[in-house]
Protein backbone atom coordinates (compact mmCIF):
# COMPACT_ATOMS: atom_id res chain seq x y z
CA UNK A 1 0.00 0.00 0.00
CA UNK A 2 2.66 2.63 0.21
CA UNK A 3 4.22 1.76 -2.95
CA UNK A 4 1.55 3.42 -5.07
CA UNK A 5 0.85 5.75 -2.48
CA UNK A 6 4.84 6.66 -2.80
CA UNK A 7 4.42 6.62 -6.38
CA UNK A 8 1.89 9.16 -6.22
CA UNK A 9 3.07 11.60 -4.11
CA UNK A 10 6.31 11.32 -7.20
CA UNK A 11 3.78 11.90 -10.06
CA UNK A 12 1.88 14.93 -8.12
CA UNK A 13 5.81 16.67 -7.26
CA UNK A 14 6.42 16.09 -11.00
CA UNK A 15 3.30 17.74 -12.50
CA UNK A 16 3.56 20.91 -9.54
CA UNK A 17 7.26 21.36 -10.73
CA UNK A 18 6.52 21.01 -14.72
CA UNK A 19 3.60 23.56 -14.12
CA UNK A 20 5.61 25.65 -12.28
CA UNK A 21 8.56 25.79 -15.39
CA UNK A 22 6.04 26.41 -17.68
CA UNK A 23 4.47 29.27 -15.73
CA UNK A 24 8.06 30.46 -15.67
CA UNK A 25 8.49 30.11 -19.03
CA UNK A 26 5.56 31.77 -20.10
CA UNK A 27 6.50 35.45 -18.20
CA UNK A 28 9.99 35.42 -19.30
CA UNK A 29 8.56 35.24 -22.92
CA UNK A 30 6.35 38.49 -21.79
CA UNK A 31 9.09 40.23 -19.72
CA UNK A 32 11.84 39.68 -21.89
CA UNK A 33 10.86 39.07 -25.27
CA UNK A 34 13.37 41.00 -26.85
CA UNK A 35 16.12 38.12 -25.09
CA UNK A 36 13.32 35.00 -25.92
CA UNK A 37 13.40 36.43 -29.77
CA UNK A 38 17.29 36.65 -30.06
CA UNK A 39 17.50 33.25 -28.96
CA UNK A 40 15.12 31.77 -30.86
CA UNK A 41 16.63 33.48 -33.93
CA UNK A 42 20.32 32.01 -33.06
CA UNK A 43 18.56 28.58 -32.41
CA UNK A 44 17.55 28.96 -35.82
CA UNK A 45 21.04 29.67 -37.16
CA UNK A 46 22.48 26.65 -35.72
CA UNK A 47 19.82 24.18 -36.78
CA UNK A 48 19.10 25.85 -40.13
CA UNK A 49 20.64 22.69 -42.09
CA UNK A 50 18.55 20.40 -40.13
CA UNK A 51 15.66 23.00 -40.88
CA UNK A 52 16.26 22.99 -44.84
CA UNK A 53 16.90 18.96 -44.59
CA UNK A 54 13.54 18.41 -42.76
CA UNK A 55 11.80 20.96 -44.73
CA UNK A 56 12.96 19.00 -48.40
CA UNK A 57 12.18 15.64 -46.91
CA UNK A 58 8.63 16.68 -45.81
CA UNK A 59 8.06 17.67 -49.58
CA UNK A 60 10.06 15.04 -51.11
CA UNK A 61 8.25 12.06 -49.26
CA UNK A 62 5.20 11.41 -51.34
CA UNK A 63 7.91 10.72 -54.05
CA UNK A 64 9.98 8.88 -52.26
CA UNK A 65 7.23 6.49 -50.91
CA UNK A 66 6.04 6.14 -54.86
CA UNK A 67 9.45 5.61 -56.13
CA UNK A 68 9.72 2.69 -53.32
CA UNK A 69 6.57 1.11 -53.02
CA UNK A 70 6.46 0.75 -57.05
CA UNK A 71 10.49 -0.43 -56.85
CA UNK A 72 9.42 -2.86 -54.23
CA UNK A 73 6.89 -4.32 -56.37
CA UNK A 74 8.68 -4.70 -59.39
CA UNK A 75 11.55 -6.77 -57.32
CA UNK A 76 9.45 -9.07 -55.79
CA UNK A 77 8.98 -10.30 -59.42
CA UNK A 78 12.87 -11.01 -59.08
CA UNK A 79 13.88 -12.02 -55.59
CA UNK A 80 12.24 -13.00 -52.56
CA UNK A 81 15.08 -11.41 -50.46
CA UNK A 82 13.26 -9.14 -48.24
CA UNK A 83 16.51 -7.60 -47.17
CA UNK A 84 17.63 -7.17 -51.06
CA UNK A 85 14.41 -5.41 -51.68
CA UNK A 86 14.29 -3.34 -49.06
CA UNK A 87 18.14 -2.29 -49.78
CA UNK A 88 17.36 -1.00 -53.28
CA UNK A 89 14.10 0.13 -53.28
CA UNK A 90 15.55 2.25 -50.78
CA UNK A 91 18.23 3.30 -52.66
CA UNK A 92 16.58 3.99 -55.82
CA UNK A 93 13.70 5.98 -54.32
CA UNK A 94 17.01 7.99 -53.19
CA UNK A 95 18.64 8.74 -55.73
CA UNK A 96 15.07 9.21 -58.05
CA UNK A 97 13.93 12.09 -55.05
CA UNK A 98 17.57 13.81 -55.81
CA UNK A 99 17.33 13.17 -59.30
CA UNK A 100 13.58 15.02 -58.88
CA UNK A 101 14.66 17.93 -56.46
CA UNK A 102 18.23 18.67 -58.88
CA UNK A 103 15.84 18.70 -61.62
CA UNK A 104 13.15 21.32 -60.39
CA UNK A 105 16.03 23.70 -59.20
CA UNK A 106 17.94 22.88 -62.45
CA UNK A 107 14.75 23.82 -63.83
CA UNK A 108 14.47 27.29 -62.52
CA UNK A 109 17.95 28.42 -62.71
CA UNK A 110 18.09 27.57 -66.54
CA UNK A 111 14.41 29.01 -67.47
CA UNK A 112 13.20 30.89 -64.85
CA UNK A 113 16.00 33.32 -63.85
CA UNK A 114 17.79 34.34 -66.56
CA UNK A 115 13.96 35.75 -67.85
CA UNK A 116 13.45 37.28 -64.76
CA UNK A 117 16.55 38.64 -64.25
CA UNK A 118 16.69 40.60 -67.91
CA UNK A 119 13.07 41.51 -67.33
CA UNK A 120 14.12 43.23 -63.79
CA UNK A 121 17.16 44.51 -66.29
CA UNK A 122 15.09 45.95 -68.55
CA UNK A 123 12.46 47.58 -66.04
CA UNK A 124 15.66 49.78 -64.62
CA UNK A 125 16.79 50.63 -67.93
CA UNK A 126 13.27 51.82 -69.04
CA UNK A 127 12.37 54.09 -65.85
CA UNK A 128 13.55 57.45 -67.85
CA UNK A 129 11.08 56.21 -69.96
CA UNK A 130 8.40 55.67 -67.85
CA UNK A 131 9.08 58.81 -65.92
CA UNK A 132 8.73 60.91 -69.15
CA UNK A 133 5.22 59.06 -69.64
CA UNK A 134 3.83 59.30 -66.71
CA UNK A 135 4.98 63.69 -67.13
CA UNK A 136 3.18 63.38 -70.19
CA UNK A 137 0.47 61.45 -68.00
CA UNK A 138 0.37 63.83 -64.91
CA UNK A 139 0.33 67.12 -67.64
CA UNK A 140 -3.28 65.84 -69.38
CA UNK A 141 -5.06 64.94 -66.53
CA UNK A 142 -4.20 68.53 -64.72
CA UNK A 143 -4.01 71.05 -68.15
CA UNK A 144 -7.12 72.56 -66.71
CA UNK A 145 -4.98 73.66 -63.19
CA UNK A 146 -2.19 75.09 -64.02
CA UNK A 147 -1.09 75.89 -60.66
CA UNK A 148 -1.95 72.19 -59.43
CA UNK A 149 -0.11 71.39 -62.50
CA UNK A 150 2.94 73.50 -61.48
CA UNK A 151 3.12 71.93 -57.90
CA UNK A 152 2.68 68.16 -58.96
CA UNK A 153 5.25 68.15 -61.30
CA UNK A 154 7.86 70.09 -59.07
CA UNK A 155 7.40 67.10 -56.90
CA UNK A 156 7.81 64.64 -59.50
CA UNK A 157 10.20 65.68 -61.49
CA UNK A 158 12.52 65.96 -58.01
CA UNK A 159 11.47 62.06 -56.82
CA UNK A 160 12.56 60.96 -60.99
CA UNK A 161 15.11 62.92 -61.08
CA UNK A 162 16.54 61.12 -57.85
CA UNK A 163 15.47 57.39 -58.98
CA UNK A 164 16.95 57.87 -62.19
CA UNK A 165 19.94 59.12 -60.91
CA UNK A 166 20.55 56.39 -58.11
CA UNK A 167 19.66 53.57 -60.79
CA UNK A 168 21.97 54.87 -63.41
CA UNK A 169 25.08 56.28 -61.48
CA UNK A 170 27.59 55.45 -58.99
CA UNK A 171 28.45 58.61 -57.67
CA UNK A 172 25.58 58.96 -55.07
CA UNK A 173 26.82 55.75 -53.49
CA UNK A 174 30.45 57.01 -52.81
CA UNK A 175 30.21 59.02 -49.99
CA UNK A 176 28.38 55.47 -48.02
CA UNK A 177 31.38 53.08 -49.27
CA UNK A 178 31.67 51.71 -45.85
CA UNK A 179 28.12 50.99 -45.66
CA UNK A 180 28.13 49.45 -49.21
CA UNK A 181 30.85 47.53 -48.49
CA UNK A 182 29.49 46.53 -45.35
CA UNK A 183 26.18 45.48 -47.03
CA UNK A 184 27.85 44.08 -49.60
CA UNK A 185 29.52 41.50 -47.51
CA UNK A 186 26.58 40.91 -45.36
CA UNK A 187 25.07 39.62 -48.85
CA UNK A 188 28.03 37.19 -49.53
CA UNK A 189 28.00 35.81 -46.30
CA UNK A 190 24.51 35.49 -46.30
CA UNK A 191 24.23 33.55 -50.12
CA UNK A 192 27.57 31.34 -48.76
CA UNK A 193 26.06 30.78 -45.66
CA UNK A 194 22.07 29.63 -47.30
CA UNK A 195 24.16 27.72 -50.02
CA UNK A 196 26.37 25.53 -47.17
CA UNK A 197 23.12 25.19 -44.88
CA UNK A 198 21.15 24.09 -48.81
CA UNK A 199 23.60 21.58 -49.49
CA UNK A 200 23.79 20.10 -46.17
CA UNK A 201 20.14 19.96 -46.04
CA UNK A 202 20.50 17.70 -49.23
CA UNK A 203 22.32 15.23 -46.87
CA UNK A 204 20.06 15.78 -43.94
CA UNK A 205 17.37 15.05 -46.31
CA UNK A 206 18.68 11.70 -47.53
CA UNK A 207 19.39 10.30 -43.86
CA UNK A 208 15.69 11.76 -42.99
CA UNK A 209 14.41 10.28 -45.91
CA UNK A 210 15.27 6.60 -45.39
CA UNK A 211 15.17 6.67 -41.42
CA UNK A 212 11.83 8.59 -41.26
CA UNK A 213 9.53 5.53 -40.57
CA UNK A 214 12.44 4.48 -37.61
CA UNK A 215 12.31 7.80 -36.24
CA UNK A 216 8.44 7.31 -36.16
CA UNK A 217 8.47 4.33 -34.88
CA UNK A 218 10.70 5.85 -32.14
CA UNK A 219 8.23 8.45 -31.35
CA UNK A 220 5.48 6.10 -31.04
CA UNK A 221 7.41 3.85 -28.49
CA UNK A 222 8.27 7.35 -26.57
CA UNK A 223 4.57 7.87 -26.48
CA UNK A 224 3.34 4.73 -25.52
CA UNK A 225 6.02 4.71 -22.90
CA UNK A 226 5.21 7.72 -21.44
CA UNK A 227 1.10 7.91 -21.52
CA UNK A 228 -1.62 6.22 -20.93
CA UNK A 229 -2.75 3.65 -23.31
CA UNK A 230 -5.84 5.64 -24.48
CA UNK A 231 -4.24 8.93 -24.13
CA UNK A 232 -1.46 7.32 -26.11
CA UNK A 233 -3.84 6.20 -29.05
CA UNK A 234 -5.31 9.96 -29.34
CA UNK A 235 -1.72 11.12 -29.48
CA UNK A 236 -1.11 9.51 -32.31
CA UNK A 237 -4.07 9.83 -34.19
CA UNK A 238 -4.03 13.29 -33.50
CA UNK A 239 -0.72 13.26 -35.11
CA UNK A 240 -2.17 11.45 -38.25
CA UNK A 241 -4.43 14.11 -38.42
CA UNK A 242 -2.19 17.05 -38.16
CA UNK A 243 -0.11 15.27 -41.11
CA UNK A 244 -2.64 14.83 -43.16
CA UNK A 245 -4.07 18.52 -42.80
CA UNK A 246 -0.21 19.93 -43.31
CA UNK A 247 0.67 17.58 -46.40
CA UNK A 248 -2.48 18.10 -47.59
CA UNK A 249 -2.73 21.42 -48.23
CA UNK A 250 1.28 23.09 -48.48
CA UNK A 251 1.94 19.97 -50.74
CA UNK A 252 -1.32 20.81 -52.66
CA UNK A 253 -0.94 24.26 -52.43
CA UNK A 254 2.49 24.01 -54.51
CA UNK A 255 1.02 22.27 -56.96
CA UNK A 256 -1.87 24.45 -57.29
CA UNK A 257 0.66 27.72 -57.55
CA UNK A 258 3.32 25.93 -60.17
CA UNK A 259 0.00 25.18 -62.24
CA UNK A 260 -1.50 28.37 -61.79
CA UNK A 261 1.94 30.39 -62.74
CA UNK A 262 2.40 28.15 -65.58
CA UNK A 263 -0.94 28.68 -67.10
CA UNK A 264 -0.72 32.67 -66.18
CA UNK A 265 2.37 32.34 -68.68
CA UNK A 266 0.87 30.71 -71.43
CA UNK A 267 -2.08 33.51 -71.31
CA UNK A 268 0.25 36.24 -71.14
CA UNK A 269 2.72 35.00 -73.89
CA UNK A 270 -0.55 34.50 -76.24
CA UNK A 271 -1.40 37.96 -75.74
CA UNK A 272 2.29 39.79 -76.23
CA UNK A 273 2.01 41.33 -72.84
CA UNK A 274 5.33 42.28 -71.77
CA UNK A 275 7.51 40.72 -68.78
CA UNK A 276 5.73 37.36 -69.15
CA UNK A 277 7.92 35.18 -67.08
CA UNK A 278 8.52 37.87 -64.59
CA UNK A 279 5.06 38.25 -63.46
CA UNK A 280 4.04 34.77 -63.77
CA UNK A 281 6.79 33.60 -61.30
CA UNK A 282 5.11 36.56 -58.65
CA UNK A 283 1.85 35.26 -59.55
CA UNK A 284 2.75 31.98 -59.23
CA UNK A 285 4.71 32.56 -55.87
CA UNK A 286 2.08 35.03 -54.18
CA UNK A 287 -0.29 32.52 -54.71
CA UNK A 288 1.07 30.09 -52.11
CA UNK A 289 -0.58 32.70 -50.27
CA UNK A 290 -4.41 31.61 -49.61
CA UNK A 291 -6.52 34.53 -49.52
CA UNK A 292 -4.39 37.79 -50.43
CA UNK A 293 -1.96 35.81 -52.68
CA UNK A 294 -3.80 37.20 -55.82
CA UNK A 295 -4.18 40.26 -54.53
CA UNK A 296 -0.58 40.58 -53.50
CA UNK A 297 0.82 39.07 -56.73
CA UNK A 298 -1.65 41.37 -58.79
CA UNK A 299 -1.00 44.65 -57.59
CA UNK A 300 2.64 44.88 -58.86
CA UNK A 301 2.25 43.28 -61.91
CA UNK A 302 -0.36 45.47 -62.98
CA UNK A 303 2.09 48.42 -62.29
CA UNK A 304 4.37 47.06 -64.23
CA UNK A 305 2.06 46.87 -67.02
CA UNK A 306 0.88 50.11 -66.96
CA UNK A 307 3.91 51.89 -67.78
CA UNK A 308 3.84 49.91 -70.82
CA UNK A 309 0.45 50.26 -72.06
CA UNK A 310 -2.93 50.80 -69.84
CA UNK A 311 -4.90 49.12 -72.48
CA UNK A 312 -2.74 45.77 -71.50
CA UNK A 313 -3.13 46.38 -67.80
CA UNK A 314 -6.94 46.13 -67.95
CA UNK A 315 -7.04 43.15 -70.41
CA UNK A 316 -4.51 41.90 -67.55
CA UNK A 317 -6.74 42.88 -64.58
CA UNK A 318 -9.39 41.12 -66.41
CA UNK A 319 -7.00 37.78 -67.28
CA UNK A 320 -6.35 37.39 -63.46
CA UNK A 321 -9.83 37.58 -62.66
CA UNK A 322 -10.66 34.90 -64.56
CA UNK A 323 -7.43 32.70 -63.29
CA UNK A 324 -8.15 33.20 -59.43
CA UNK A 325 -12.08 32.54 -60.42
CA UNK A 326 -10.70 29.37 -62.09
CA UNK A 327 -8.28 28.74 -59.32
CA UNK A 328 -11.20 29.57 -56.53
CA UNK A 329 -13.50 27.38 -58.26
CA UNK A 330 -12.30 24.67 -60.26
CA UNK A 331 -8.49 23.71 -59.50
CA UNK A 332 -8.42 24.53 -55.77
CA UNK A 333 -11.05 22.43 -55.13
CA UNK A 334 -9.94 19.55 -57.11
CA UNK A 335 -6.50 19.45 -55.93
CA UNK A 336 -7.29 20.42 -51.80
CA UNK A 337 -10.28 19.65 -51.79
CA UNK A 338 -11.57 20.24 -47.61
CA UNK A 339 -8.20 20.01 -46.45
CA UNK A 340 -8.96 22.59 -43.89
CA UNK A 341 -12.33 22.32 -43.34
CA UNK A 342 -12.30 25.86 -42.30
CA UNK A 343 -15.00 28.22 -43.14
CA UNK A 344 -13.91 31.65 -45.37
CA UNK A 345 -13.96 33.94 -42.16
CA UNK A 346 -11.32 31.54 -40.17
CA UNK A 347 -9.18 31.68 -43.29
CA UNK A 348 -9.24 34.97 -43.23
CA UNK A 349 -8.25 34.95 -39.59
CA UNK A 350 -6.00 33.01 -39.86
CA UNK A 351 -3.87 34.32 -42.41
CA UNK A 352 -4.18 37.80 -40.57
CA UNK A 353 -3.23 36.25 -37.35
CA UNK A 354 -0.18 34.36 -37.60
CA UNK A 355 0.69 36.68 -40.95
CA UNK A 356 1.18 39.62 -38.17
CA UNK A 357 3.26 36.82 -36.13
CA UNK A 358 5.52 35.20 -38.47
CA UNK A 359 4.96 37.11 -41.61
CA UNK A 360 4.65 35.60 -44.89
CA UNK A 361 5.46 31.94 -43.53
CA UNK A 362 2.61 32.65 -41.13
CA UNK A 363 0.62 33.44 -43.73
CA UNK A 364 1.58 30.37 -45.60
CA UNK A 365 0.99 27.59 -42.54
CA UNK A 366 -1.16 29.79 -40.53
CA UNK A 367 -4.70 28.30 -42.19
CA UNK A 368 -3.68 24.43 -41.57
CA UNK A 369 -2.33 25.28 -38.24
CA UNK A 370 -5.15 26.69 -37.16
CA UNK A 371 -7.40 24.02 -38.67
CA UNK A 372 -5.31 21.50 -35.99
CA UNK A 373 -6.29 24.01 -33.49
CA UNK A 374 -10.05 24.36 -34.64
CA UNK A 375 -10.58 20.70 -34.71
CA UNK A 376 -8.60 20.25 -31.38
CA UNK A 377 -10.68 22.52 -29.48
CA UNK A 378 -14.25 21.46 -31.37
CA UNK A 379 -12.78 17.69 -30.55
CA UNK A 380 -12.48 18.79 -26.84
CA UNK A 381 -15.79 21.24 -26.46
CA UNK A 382 -17.85 18.28 -27.93
CA UNK A 383 -16.22 15.73 -25.61
CA UNK A 384 -17.52 17.70 -22.70
CA UNK A 385 -20.58 18.53 -24.40
CA UNK A 386 -21.03 14.96 -24.70
CA UNK A 387 -20.26 13.74 -20.90
CA UNK A 388 -23.16 16.19 -19.95
CA UNK A 389 -25.51 14.58 -22.43
CA UNK A 390 -25.87 17.34 -24.37
CA UNK A 391 -26.38 17.99 -28.07
CA UNK A 392 -22.96 18.76 -30.26
CA UNK A 393 -24.94 19.99 -33.07
CA UNK A 394 -23.85 23.73 -33.15
CA UNK A 395 -27.81 23.73 -35.26
CA UNK A 396 -29.39 23.02 -31.61
CA UNK A 397 -28.07 26.16 -30.59
CA UNK A 398 -29.55 28.21 -32.71
CA UNK A 399 -31.96 30.55 -31.00
CA UNK A 400 -31.14 28.88 -27.78
CA UNK A 401 -32.78 30.10 -24.35
CA UNK A 402 -31.39 27.95 -21.97
CA UNK A 403 -31.08 23.87 -21.31
CA UNK A 404 -33.35 22.74 -18.88
CA UNK A 405 -31.26 21.14 -16.18
CA UNK A 406 -33.74 18.35 -15.49
CA UNK A 407 -34.51 17.19 -18.38
CA UNK A 408 -31.63 18.24 -20.58
CA UNK A 409 -34.16 19.91 -23.63
CA UNK A 410 -33.29 23.12 -25.65
CA UNK A 411 -35.97 25.77 -24.59
CA UNK A 412 -35.78 28.43 -27.60
CA UNK A 413 -36.23 32.06 -27.72
CA UNK A 414 -39.50 33.15 -28.52
CA UNK A 415 -39.71 34.94 -31.68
Amino acid sequence: MKEPKFRNYIYMGVTAFLVILLCILVVLMFTRWDTVREAIGTLNEILAPITYGAILAYLLSPVYNRLQRWTARGLSGITRREKSIHFFSRAIATVGSLIFLFAVISGLFSLIIPSVWSSILGIVNSIPAYAEKISGWIETALANDPTLEDTVMSLYQQGADQLISWTQSTSNWMPNVEILVSGVYTGIMGVYNFIMNSLIGVIVMVYLLNIKDTLMAQAKKIVYAVFSLRLSNLIVERCRFIHRVFGGFIIGKLIDSLIIGILTFVILNLLDMPYAMLISVIIGITNVIPFFGPFIGAIPSALLILLVSPKQCVIFLLIILLIQQFDGNILGPRILGDSTGLSSFWVLFSILFFGGIMGPLGMIIGVPTFAVIYDLVSEWVNGRLSRKHLSSDTEDYRDLDHVDVEKKTFIRQEQ
